[in-house]
């Protein structure tokens, strides 16, 4: 297969439409054949369900020590956002590649993926690592990081390039998502005492997220800056629905909530308070009837990204790119799945987070430009000319 630039790999990865709800095997098999055209054997994982995959692949000598370079292939959707363009097709204007997942993080995949022709003296492995349904709670990566750790020739340090203008991200907050069903008992509203209101129920549960939140920001004041914003443990209802009439207790009610949690804290400390709450909700319910209850689900769970002491990847980082910067991020990333799983990480990404997820998506060329550089550079400081 011949080489194709940057640019090109950049057109070709956002001409798929990978919404997280739709397959992105169409890219998985694109890009799988592109490495196999260069001799690099990938390895494809695919979901329980058979419509999406990872895809991993081991670069260079098949010796441990080398960089993980990971990327999400998933994008968000594009529906009811107003577009000067087609968001499918890469229009490059005013110094911007416009299209759906330039900045989010098809750039960073383009240059990685367009760099491995060049990967042919490394010393010292890269290893690829495109994962899917990130944007939906960092859930497809996980069979994925599991694979890589368990390899012979395990990596040692893993670069997530999610968008940081090409700074370097030390730490992200981890989060919980949940699925809560409460079930009332119906009755007339004027018989209301002998009722049990799901939506009542819940909104003590909703109020529960607000004053919690509320306890953290008090505390987080007089505790000095963390770097993040907000500086605390964030709890949020983002969706809500139940009940049929204004005048029948409600029998079903369901919410997502989503915690977002400094590093440092323990998700297992905030899951154990918010089953506790629910349990003593629950209590009280089912002293007026029997078969009402609290049914909680977790949507997702992603492990913070902590600041390492003396963190390989963070010098590799700051090394090739000069910066000295201190950056932490509150969005969540699949790098705390993969320093949980033993690899130094960092996050470090062309385009800037600001552009993320809106209509009229761009990375600007001088960005996509400086991960270029970046990449050249990653290259060089691993081949056998450099050792």
């Amino acid at each position: 297969m011949s080489q194709m630039t940057a640019e090109e790999m950049l057109a070709k990865l956002v001409s798929f439409d990978t919404t997280s709800a739709k397959t992105n095997l169409p890219l998985i098999e694109w890009v799988a054949d592109y490495l196999d055209g260069h001799g690099v054997v990938p390895v494809i994982l695919p979901s329980d369900d058979g419509i999406h995959a990872n895809l991993y692949a081991h670069v260079g000598p098949e010796e441990p020590g080398g960089v993980i370079l990971s990327g999400h292939t998933d994008v968000v959707p594009v529906t009811g956002q107003a577009w000067d363009s087609d968001p499918w097709v890469v229009t490059e204007r005013d110094g911007r590649y416009y299209g759906r997942g330039t900045c989010d993080m098809k750039g960073f995949l383009a240059i990685a993926l367009a760099a491995v022709p060049t990967m042919g003296s490394l010393d010292r492995p890269i290893q690829l690592a495109l994962s899917y349904d990130e944007e939906v709670g960092c859930l497809g990566c996980v069979p994925m990081v599991k694979a890589m750790a368990a390899l012979p020739h395990r990596a040692k340090m893993c670069i997530v390039g999610e968008p940081s203008m090409m700074k370097a991200v030390t730490g992200h907050k981890g989060s919980i998502g949940y699925t809560t069903h409460v079930r009332g008992y119906e009755v007339h509203s004027s018989l209301v005492h002998r009722g049990v209101s799901a939506v009542m129920n819940a909104a003590r549960m909703v109020e529960w997220h607000r004053t919690t939140m509320a306890e953290n920001a008090a505390d987080a004041a007089g505790a000095g800056s963390s770097g993040y914003e907000p500086p605390y443990t964030t709890l949020h209802v983002g969706t809500i629905e139940g009940g049929t009439a204004g005048n029948i207790t409600a029998r079903d009610c369901r919410f997502l909530t989503d915690i977002r949690i400094i590093p440092g804290e323990d998700e297992t400390e905030w899951d154990r308070r918010y089953r506790a709450m629910a349990a003593e909700i629950e209590a009280d319910m089912r002293v007026i009837h029997p078969g009402t209850g609290i049914d909680i689900s977790e949507r997702m769970i992603t492990p913070a990204l902590a600041a390492e002491d003396g963190g390989r990847a963070e010098a590799l980082v700051r090394r090739l790119t000069g910066d000295n910067s201190d950056n932490v991020v509150s969005y969540q990333t699949e790098a705390g799945h993969f320093q949980q799983a033993g690899f130094s990480t960092v996050i470090c990404g062309p385009g800037s987070i600001e552009q993320a997820h809106q209509p009229n998506e761009y990375i600007s060329v001088a960005q996509f430009d400086h991960g270029k550089r970046f990449m050249s550079a990653l290259v060089g400081s691993l081949s056998a000319a450099a050792a």
